[in-house]
């Protein structure tokens, strides 16, 4: 027997959402008001949930002007012939107590809250551990074949130079600058580390811009920065083992872990992902799984045993198949997020560190940074301008690469910040470090189109062989 349909005269959007609202829209906010008062008669959970919600939109709003800062100011510097990092870095600084918050405190508490501070310094160093995770997947050994001698050379010798260097100094300024609660050795070493950093981002960058990718010197240059960013991380990790561990045990103790984990990375991971490669190249949603697990379980490791998490993210970065289908969708699907949003906010996170301020009108405090600035530029820029010498480039060719290698740029600012938060560094020396770092890489592109022979344009197909003249 068939059921007869059930009559329905016509409903009309007024009459429906008349209906709607009396039924459903007022009864949930009835509900809603009751069980709040119920829960909380003197409305302190109101005001809590007013809190919270202040707190994220507040949060929204800074990641907006500190985005929108960061690219404006990019975009400007490079239209002088700069890198956008140097406009981004002096983004945040000028977002920070030494510009805005010294002419207009007020618009620093409104666009940059305390309140969100916590959470821009957190986001900030997620994306910092996704930047050296992404450096050490553009790393590839393939590039050392046939030069390895002279790029370890180069590498090491403009490494080594400005280190002592910067051991010398520290030494000279412990007085003034030294942390009382920091031992001489552990903070004599960090500067010296300081001084001694190269920007390999930043340098591959300029090589681009300046049309010196693919030549002879580029290739030099680049490859003697991927020598220096592998020994320089290494270099920051010993740092750090002895600075958290203290006492001589400690330090080999967390030297010995990290010694061991690089093992097993190198021995026991990297064969693996190798191997399963073919699959990883087949799903780009598991490439991109593994690479994002297997980076932020490495440096969590490497945070626990005392060594900060960069080096755990750099070295499973280092391990994972360089110019692969798979590396490449991973580094497609992270690059864009950290450069755009992650980064920029780990810049006015050390914007806001940055003190200019600090140094104020003190004579002997600008001295002291001209002197940072002098010995880091000579120590890195003639040492290895004298060592691709050494071994067998003219004067012309040796004096780019050590302009090149002088970029700090990003890299020197992470390290940087890392010691002003293990306390290594003062304010003061943060702020003069900051400043050495800006300098010295935006000299790196005027004077390489000073020492740049006509026609260096054009990409030469020999690389560079050790001892070739």
């Amino acid at each position: 027997m068939a059921v007869p349909p059930i009559r329905m005269r016509p409903l009309g959007k007024a009459r429906a959402a008349v209906i709607y609202l009396g039924m459903v829209v007022v009864p949930a906010l009835l509900a809603y008001y009751f069980l709040r008062r119920a829960d909380n008669p003197a409305g302190s959970g109101t005001a809590h949930a007013k809190v919270d919600s202040g707190t994220l939109a507040q949060l929204l709003m800074a990641i907006v002007v500190v985005v929108v800062a960061s690219k404006i100011a990019g975009r400007l510097v490079t239209r002088i012939g700069q890198p956008a990092v140097i406009g981004e870095i002096a983004a945040g600084i000028v977002l920070g107590p030494s510009v805005l918050g010294a002419l207009w405190p007020d618009a620093t508490g409104t666009l940059l809250p305390a309140s969100v501070l916590p959470q821009i310094g957190i986001l900030g160093q997620l994306g910092v551990v996704l930047f050296v995770f992404l450096a050490g997947l553009e790393i590839d050994a393939a590039r050392l074949r046939g030069q390895e001698s002279l790029a370890v050379v180069v590498s090491h010798v403009g490494i080594a130079l400005p280190f002592m260097l910067g051991v010398g100094l520290a030494l000279v300024a412990a007085d003034q600058f030294r942390p009382a609660q920091v031992g001489i050795a552990s903070y004599a070493i960090f500067v010296g580390v300081a001084m001694s950093v190269t920007a390999l981002p930043v340098l591959a960058r300029i090589l681009q811009d300046t049309g010196l990718h693919g030549t002879r010197i580029g290739t030099l240059a680049l490859t003697c920065a991927l020598v220096d960013d592998v020994t320089a991380w290494f270099l920051l990790a010993m740092v750090l083992a002895l600075v958290s561990a203290g006492t001589t045990a400690g330090v080999a103790m967390t030297v010995a872990l990290t010694a061991a984990f690089t093992a097993v990375l190198l021995c026991g991971v990297r064969p693996l992902l190798h191997r399963a490669r073919p699959v990883l190249d087949a799903r780009p949603d598991l490439a991109v799984l593994v690479a994002l697990v297997g980076l932020f379980a490495s440096a969590w490791f490497t945070e626990l045993i005392g060594v900060h998490a960069i080096f755990g993210a750099f070295l499973f970065g280092l391990i994972c198949p360089a110019e692969s289908r798979w590396s490449n969708r991973v580094r497609k699907a992270v690059v864009g997020l950290t450069m755009s949003l992650l980064l920029p906010l780990f810049f006015v996170s050390s914007g806001l560190r940055t003190e200019i301020g600090s140094l104020g009108l003190d004579a002997s405090l600008w001295a002291w940074t001209g002197v940072v600035l002098l010995v880091a530029v000579v120590g890195k820029f003639v040492g290895t301008a004298v060592a691709a010498r050494a071994v067998g480039t003219d004067w012309r060719t040796g004096l780019q690469i050590g302009t090149l290698m002088n970029c700090r740029g990003l890299t020197e600012l992470i390290v940087l910040n890392i010691g002003l938060d293990i306390g290594v560094l003062t304010p003061e020396l943060f702020t003069m470090l900051v400043l050495m770092a800006l300098v010295s890489t935006a000299m790196a592109a005027p004077l390489l189109a000073l020492l740049r022979r006509p026609g260096q344009e054009a990409p030469e197909p020999e690389p560079v062989a050790a001892g070739s003249g």
